[in-house]
Parts: C-alpha cells; structure tokens; sequence
C-alpha cells in the first residue's frame, strides 16, 4: 500500500507541476500578443492622416450661392427671398 500511495503522490505533484507551467505559458502568450496588438494599434495612429482642413465646407457654400444665383436668374426666387437664403449661407 505505501508504493501505491508514493505513486500517486508522485503522479498529483507531475499533475500539478504541469498545470503550473501550461498557465504560465498561456500567460505569458497572452501578455506577449497582447504587446504585439497594443504596438500595432499604436502604430497604425502614427500613421494615420492629419484631418483635412475645413475646405469642404466652402466649395459646399460657393456650390450653394451658385444654385441660388442659377435660381434668382430663372426667376424662381425674388431679390429679398436672394438675399435672405444669401445671409443664411454666408452667416452659418
């Protein structure tokens, strides 16, 4: 009987020995492409574009004026309904 429990004495510390060390390298794979994914993430912010200066919103309010011009040349709009659609474009 002492052989047998010596065996499985021995057999639960190589168990457990086991474990240990398998949670230790998930661990350590873990962190390590955890790293990886926090230095890529980190790059690809560095190499992101500056954002585009605020050009889009004027060639929109020339692009507007010019519709509302085509609009008073047809005759669809008055000189004041102009002016005023004029005033709201230029003060937004």
């Amino acid at each position: 009987m002492p052989r047998l429990m010596r065996t499985v004495a021995r057999t639960a510390v190589v168990a457990g020995t086991a474990t240990a060390v398998s949670n230790r390298v998930s661990r350590r794979q873990g962190n390590r492409w955890n790293q990886q994914a926090e230095a890529e993430a980190y790059e690809q912010m560095q190499q992101a574009p500056p954002p585009q200066p605020a050009a889009a919103p004027q060639a929109d309010t020339v692009s507007q004026l010019k519709e509302l011009a085509e609009l008073k040349d047809a005759g669809i709009l008055t000189d004041e309904e102009f002016a005023a659609q004029k005033a709201k474009i230029l003060g937004s």
